[in-house]
Formats: structure tokens, sequence, C-alpha cells
């Protein structure tokens, strides 16, 4: 923080150097005018952006006349000669067709207009921002077409396109200047917490579907592109500032602040510097369902109760074979066993549990600071050396398989980069540290340890069960009964003894009494890109490649890294031809990328596409790709060795699974097997040796309709033995096709798709016996000695650990949709647009019964706007809104249905002229009723804002 306020205070106190400058202001054909406008000066690096009010101050060179060209996104570029500084430039440009003449690189890391590029890609430009009705402008992609956000706490939201969203979206990749924001440990991305600010951001591009051929194989849904200002091209102080107010039925009202500020300066041509920093603070959304999903319909009355945002319940056994327990123990005598045993019913409870709301302040905190030097050695673009540092701190909620609380969360990134007109070479690493973290679950569970172990409190409520039972009460009453006695003196939150539990677990890394995670993994990364279109004329070649290497550092919290960190790497290469016909109005365009990691083979991704442009102004472009990607499996798919309490996640990676081994207890009864107390269990058993999921507990079900000898060999059939393979890439076909054009005033982006998944990435639910062989349908009637018989005893008295595990389906998985975006200038200055996306996929459950796909995207949704920059002077106005239908929501912590959802974002906003400011109203979700977009998390109330932007 102290280099911060540093270079904070060089910029302050920077020293004018003696130049001569031109001043002026860009206005449009009705007098208004234009901010953000580029205005450079021909064939030198020396440029300037329009402030809020069209204003612009330019360094000059010694030499007159010379020609500054001024553009702007929505008018006809201008060039204007200037022979002396007497007096300031008026510069009026025209108005031309937007959004399809909008420059992106993103598609084929070349410039060009959005109509020419080869696939779908949508964009959001400074003008998009100041229009947004969001409270930031992250939450504002939310209104582009083929974006689907997912919200795990206010300052954690997930985008996604093309199906298949979940919170760690290990599919969808962001860049920030070229850098992949990326968490090094669980290769997901968290959000904008180590994003961009507001004030700093110069364009937004997003690719939806596959971009392997380019971008390699983590861009297998989507990529998303944030670019921020030239310190060369943006100057001065910028700063905003944010205040308002969420509204929650379960939070209640509660104040939301956000602020930031920008520092900017070219000393002159060779050298500029910037400086961000900006802070926001607020109440999360309180995740309050407390359903149970398992038994529909059931409250806490309910004897095995396990609710969804209810943590520490988790802890369930077979409360007949507490009697056993007890017996062994000598709490109970033989005789009085034999009544136990007869009393207690065949079937599980669970210990109470705590609110998530008792188990976090849900206070979200987020600060971002970043610093960068540029130098252009030759004074122009043609070299540009930048060193960029950029942090993120702060408090948030994640959820994976578990709920976790993100709590003084760092993470840093450092970039070395050279680039020029046609190359680029950067090198750049990203450290995270998950500071005072935790996972609210083992926090539910071991606070309650810590005053009560699992032994005792089930003792007790077993006991109490047996003396209400012989007391004539009904099983209702007797399970209240226990409950009460088992839970005398349990911790209450807000006391200081619960504190004091609370604060010693969430301190300790050890699973068995504590919660903390520990993360202190990085990620090296460097790329390269040279296009050789100045060298070969006939076609334009580009070639490249990546290298990363990872360092997986959780101490062995949540991969098998115990006794030292994990190194694990990664490679690719490609190359792109591109070439133009028939008058340039045909584009064909050819890729290919070779990409190879550590445990896996090498793999190509080629892509093939055309772009033709129709009617006599180029007015109409028709495009159409197709290519071939693939995704390696992640960090996680290979070495995670993850505790959460009702399974162990467990990566196939070969030396992943016999790092990864438990010491656990048997029953009394399947010592008889065993020989011995405990067993040892390692991932190997997870893939070798275990039942599906699905099976056991059908299994479990029909003994306990039918407890007899008869009954254990009719369910024994329903048994079935997982046959999960190791992890392998994933492949994907895509056909991508669209058009762009404008017909009679409206503009019409149209593209559909097509893709066809193979050896796709999802998780297996696995029940692994502590002894005996699993097999399809045990022969029960083979007796004690046949493994598979001790293997079915072993599932019916608990002695078994439940994994979930990483594996490819052999099931081909296949996906289709299509988009329609349209807009239009009504009247005036108002615009209206709207937008709608069909999804859906096709899977055949039957074939694969255990595998989760988790395509989690509602099949219909559609958007649209309408607003007016310029209602009257200084004034304008946006009002947006989404709609989508009910979906599916698979995911390792809950499965369900999300409801349909209506949202309407609105803002007004009014320019400040003299104080080079905007001043901006605006509220999200008025008037609606509160949704969720992660089933576990918290439903989006409403938020209403207030800002203040100040911009040079």
């Amino acid at each position: 923080m102290k280099i911060y306020y540093f270079i904070l205070t060089l910029f302050f106190c920077s020293i004018s150097f003696a130049q001569s400058s031109i001043s002026g202001s860009v206005k449009d054909t009705k007098n208004e005018p234009i901010p953000g406008a580029n205005i450079k000066i021909a064939g030198e690096s020396l440029s300037a952006i329009s402030d809020a009010t069209g204003k612009f101050i330019l360094k000059a060179p010694a030499k007159f006349p010379f020609t500054i060209e001024v553009s702007s996104i929505g008018f006809a570029p201008q060039k204007l000669q200037v022979t002396s500084l007497s007096k300031k430039l008026e510069v009026v440009l025209q108005t031309e067709d937007t959004k399809l003449d909008d420059i992106v690189v993103s598609a084929s890391r070349t410039p060009e207009r959005v109509k020419e590029s080869p696939v779908t890609i949508e964009r959001m430009g400074i003008k998009d921002i100041k229009k947004s009705a969001s409270p930031t402008f992250y939450d504002g992609l939310e209104n582009l077409k083929e974006v689907q956000m997912n919200t795990s706490s206010m300052s954690f939201k997930s985008i996604n396109t093309r199906g298949f969203a979940t919170v760690a979206n290990t599919r969808f990749m962001q860049l920030v200047d070229g850098m992949d924001n990326s968490s090094p440990l669980l290769n997901f991305v968290i959000g904008n917490m180590i994003g961009i600010s507001e004030i700093d951001v110069q364009n937004v591009e997003l690719l939806p579907g596959a971009s392997s051929a380019l971008y390699g194989a983590n861009a297998f849904n989507g990529i998303l592109f944030m670019n921020s200002k030239s310190p060369f091209t943006s100057q001065g102080v910028s700063a905003y500032v944010k205040y308002g107010q969420t509204s929650q039925k379960a939070a209640g009202t509660n104040d939301y602040s956000d602020y930031g500020v920008r520092v900017a300066h070219a000393f002159d041509n060779h050298f500029a510097a910037k400086a961000n920093f900006s802070f926001l603070k607020a109440t999360d959304w309180y995740a309050t369902d407390y359903r149970d999903l398992s038994n529909p319909g059931k409250d806490r009355s309910f004897y095995n109760y396990n609710g969804l945002n209810v943590y520490g319940d988790e802890a369930s056994t077979n409360i007949r074979n507490v009697a056993a327990g007890l017996r062994d123990a000598g709490v109970i005598t033989p005789a009085q066993f034999t009544v136990f045993n007869s009393i207690l019913p065949n079937y599980n409870v669970s210990r109470t549990g705590y609110n998530e709301t008792d188990l976090t302040d849900n206070k979200v905190r987020n600060a971002k600071i970043d610093f960068s030097l540029h130098a252009r050695p030759f004074g122009n673009e043609k070299l540009e050396i930048i060193w960029q540092s950029k942090y993120g701190f702060g408090n948030t909620v994640y959820q994976g398989a578990n709920r976790y609380y993100l709590n003084d969360f760092f993470m840093q990134q450092h970039k070395l980069e050279f680039k020029g007109k046609n190359f680029f070479l950067r090198g750049y690493t990203t450290t995270e540290d998950g500071g005072k973290s935790y996972d609210m679950l083992f926090t539910a569970l071991n606070v309650n340890r810590a005053w009560k172990s699992d032994a005792v409190w089930f003792g007790e409520y077993a006991g109490k069960f047996v003396q209400s039972t012989l007391g004539g009460a009904t099983p209702d009453q007797a399970h209240a009964a226990a409950r009460v006695v088992a839970d005398n003196g349990r911790l209450v939150p807000g006391t200081d003894a619960f504190k004091n539990a609370f604060n010693k677990v969430i301190a300790n890394p050890d699973v068995l009494s504590g919660s903390k995670l520990v993360d202190n993994s990085r990620i090296y990364h460097s790329d390269a890109n040279y296009n050789f279109k100045d060298i070969i004329k006939p076609v334009e070649i580009q070639v490249g490649g990546s290298y990363r290497q990872y360092q997986l550092n959780s101490q062995g919290r949540i991969y098998t890294d115990a006794n030292g960190p994990i190194y694990y790497n990664e490679y690719g290469m490609y190359t792109q031809a591109q070439k133009k016909l028939l008058e340039d109005r045909l584009k064909l365009t050819g890729s290919v990328r070779y990409d190879k990691s550590k445990n896996f083979q090498g793999n190509y991704s080629p892509r093939i596409s055309a772009v033709y442009t129709a009617g006599e102004n180029k007015n109409h472009t028709f495009r159409g790709s197709f290519q071939t990607g693939f995704r390696n499996p992640s960090t996680q798919d290979q070495y995670i060795g993850f505790n959460v309490g009702s399974a162990v996640l467990i990566g196939s990676a070969p030396d992943n699974l016999v790092r990864f081994t438990e010491t656990l207890p048997v029953s009394s009864g399947g010592q008889s097997f065993t020989g011995t107390p405990t067993v040892i269990m390692t991932g190997v058993n997870a893939y070798n040796n275990s039942f599906t999921a699905a099976s056991a507990s059908a299994f479990g079900a029909a003994y306990r309709a039918n407890p007899t000898p008869a009954g254990f060999v009719a369910a024994g059939v329903l048994l079935q033995k997982s046959n999960a393979t190791y992890v392998k890439p994933e492949t994907v076909k895509s056909i991508d096709l669209g058009y762009r054009g404008d017909i009679k005033g409206f503009s019409f982006d149209i593209n559909g798709y097509y893709n066809v998944y193979n050896n796709f990435l999802g998780n297996l639910n696995v029940v692994a016996p502590y002894y005996g062989t699993a097999v399809n349908s045990p022969n029960i009637i083979a007796g004690p000695t046949d493994l598979g018989y001790q293997s079915a005893v072993a599932v019916l008295s608990g002695d078994t650990r439940v994994y979930q595990l990483y594996t490819n389906t052999d099931i081909q998985i296949k996906s289709l949709g299509f988009g329609i975006g349209v807009g239009k200038k009504v009247y005036k200055n108002f615009e209206v647009s709207a937008n709608y996306n069909y999804a859906q996929f096709d899977f055949d459950q039957s074939k694969d019964p255990s595998f989760e796909a988790g395509f989690n995207t509602p099949k219909h949704r559609a958007k649209a706007s309408f607003g007016n920059e310029k209602l009257f002077k200084n004034f304008g106005f946006n009002l947006s809104g989404r709609w989508n239908t009910g979906y599916l929501w698979q995911s390792s912590f809950a499965d369900g249905m999300i409801d349909a959802a209506t949202v309407i974002d609105a803002q007004i906003n009014y320019a400040i002229p003299k104080l080079k400011s905007v001043l901006k109203l605006g509220a999200a979700n008025i008037g609606g009723k509160e949704y969720q977009q992660v089933l576990g998390a918290g439903l989006i109330g409403q938020q209403y804002f207030a800002s203040l932007t100040i911009n040079p």
C-alpha cells in the first residue's frame, strides 16, 4: 500500500515538460459533445482521448504543418491539417453505422471490423459502460447476447456462454491486458476480484464458444478480453464514487459503496505510467435456502434433515448401528444391546447443524490496485515495453462442492510485455494466498465436535430414543425428545463459547478438527505472437505459442501436496493464414494449434472459416466456421484430494491416487472381515473398487423395505460396479454460422451453432467398500467367504467411503443453439435493442445414469434495452430487462431447479461539463422478485445506487 501511495504522489507532483499543445473539441452534427473520441497525430505516437464534454488537449510536434486523425465508434473518421496553434480545433464527426463497424482484435488476433469477424463476437465499449444500468460494468456484461451470469456472491460472478455453466468455470477464460485471471490452484476465474477498474476500461470483447485454435485448451466455452486504457492516450486523474443500498428479504436493507481513482501521465513520447485503486464494500446476499433436497417437503423436525444452507447436519449415521458401538464401549450391557437393537430404527439420523448466516459475517469487500510503466524507446508504437502489477484482495463466498468463505483472500499478477504493431512477447506470474479462508461445512461439523463428539452425541440420542419408546412415545415424539437431550448444552451462535470454538476451528487446517483452507499456489506463463503481414503480402500469416507451469501448493489441504508443491506444465503453438478475395468481399481464414500437457498426449485444434460481404454497400455479411477444440483436464481433475465431508474429491492422475490415503474406523461387525479396527483407503479404491452411488442407494432402500435374508439377496442384484476411467482430454467439433447486416435502419446479428462433444469431462459419485470386492450384482448366496458378499455387507453396515471422481463419459453429448440481436435508432436519439438466445443439449442419461453433465443453462433467454444518451442537454437514460426460463442445475453441491426470472434495471445520468463529471442514478432488479442464478447461493434482491464519475 505504501508503494501505491508513493507512486500516486509522484504522479500528482509530476513535472510538466515544456512542450506546445493543441486543444479543441469533438462534437456530432447536432452540436453534442462526443466523449471517448481518439485524437492522434498521423505518423506519431502522440494521441489523446476526448473527455466527457468532448474536449481534448494534445501535445504537438515541433514542426508544422501536421495532420491529426479523429475517430470514434459510431462516427466516420476525419483527418484535419493543423498549421498553427492560434485557435482551438472544432471537429465535427458524421454519424456512421455503429456496432458492426466496431474494431475488434480477439477473433483473429488481428484488427478487423465486427462484421468481418469469422466467428460470433460481442463487444462493450466506453459508451456502453456509460449507458449501462447495472451497478458495475462487469454486471453489465450480462446484458450482452449469449452471456449467462452465475452469481455465487455479490463480488464473485462467473460468466459463461453456450451451456455447461458453473461457478467454478474451467471451460471459460478471462484475460485482462493479456493475463489470464484464473486462480492458480483451481483453474477458474474469480469474477472481477483482480480484474479491472471501471474507469480504466477501454473495451471488452467476448468470443462465445470454442476458441482453442488460437487461445489454447482452456478457451473451450468462450473467452472474455478486458483491455485497459493506455496512459499515452488517456491521461490525467479520473475518479468515481458510488453509494447506495441493497435490499433482500433475508438480509434486510444494507449500505453499498464502491469508489476508485485512476492516475495516468505521459511524461513524453517515450515514457508513461498509470495507477488504479478501487474498493467495494457491501453486505452479501444471504443464503437461506433451508430446503432438504434429498427429502423434499421435510423440515428441521425430520430426524435426518440436511438443509441446503445448513451445515453440520452432514454428520449422519445409521442409528441402529450405534447400539453396537455403545455395547463395545461398555456403555450398555449385552442384554440392553438386544433391547436397543430391537427398538432403534434402521435408518440414518443427522446431527443438528448451523445456518450459513451463523458461520460468516456476510460482508463483501474487494480492493484492487494496479500500476504499470510504459516505455516506447523509439517514441512511437513500433515498440512498447510494459511492466504491469495487479493486486486484488478481499472477502467473498465461493461455491464448489461446499460453500467457502474466502476471507482476506489475496491474489497478485506481474507482467513484462514487449509489443509492437505486428507482434507481442509477454511473460507473467500469478500468485494467490488463501488468507483466512475456510470451509463453512467443516466449520459447522468441527464446532459441533469441539463441543461434543459424534460418538457421544449419537449415543445420547440413541439412549433417549429407546427410553422414550419404552415410555410409550411415538417414533416422531421419540426423535424429538432424543434431539433435545443430545443437543443439551449445544454452542449457541453469538455466545462467547461459540465464538471461541469457531475461531479455533477456522484457524486450523486439519479437517478432523478444523476448516481453514491453505493456498499458496502460483502460475508462470509466457506467450508470443508475430504477424508477417508486412513481410508476406499475398497471405496474412501469424505464428505464436505459449508455455505455462503450475505450482500447486495447498500443503495437503486441497491437493495431495502435503510433502511439497506439485509441478505441472503445458505448452502450445499455433499458426493462422488469412486471405481476402473477390475485391475483398471474401475472407478465408485457416488456423491450427498444437497443445501438449504433462500427463496427456498432444492435440491439434484446427479451424477454418469464411466471411462473405454482400450488397452494393457491403452491408450484409455472412460467415461460417468449423473447428475442432479440446480441453485438457484441469489440475483439479488430476491432483485434487479434498475431503468435503459428504465425500472425498479425487483427481485421477496415477501418482495422485496413491498419494491420497485415509485411515478409517471399521464397524464391529466389519472387523470380522478385516481383522483390524481400521482400514487404509486410497484413491485406488475409489477408481478400481467401488459401486456407483446410485446403485448403492437403491440397494440400501430395497433392503430396508425388506430386511430379511431373502430381501438381502434380492437387493444385491441392484449393486453395480463403477467403471470410471482416468480422465483424458475432451473434444468438441463445432459449427458456427452467422449473419450481420443493416436492413432499413435495423442492425441485425444472427448466429447459430452446433457442438458435438466426445469424452466429456464430468463427475461421478461412487461408494467404495472397506472390505470385499465390488462387482456387478454380488452373489449374496455365496456367503461370508465371497468377496462380493463382503462388499455388500460393507455397504449395508456403512463401512464405505463416498468419493466424487473426475472422469469422462463414453456417451456423446450434443448441444445446439441460436441467437438473434437487433437494434435501431427509433426517434431522434432514442435507441432500442433486443436479443434472444435458444440453447439445448442432448445426453442420453439412461446410458450413463450416474454421470452428471451439468448443462445448467436456460433453454430460452431474452434481453432488451431502451434509452437515449441525449434526451435533452446533458441528460440521458437507459432501461434494460432480461428474462429466462427455469432450468435444471446440477453440481457437486446440489441438484435442483432454478426458477424462471425477469429482471429490470434502469438508470438516468446527467453530465456536468464544467466539472467534467457524470452523475448517475441507477437501480437493479427494480420492482422485481428476488431470483437465483446458482442453487445454494443467496437470492439476488434489489440494488439502488448513485454514482459520480470524474474524467479529465
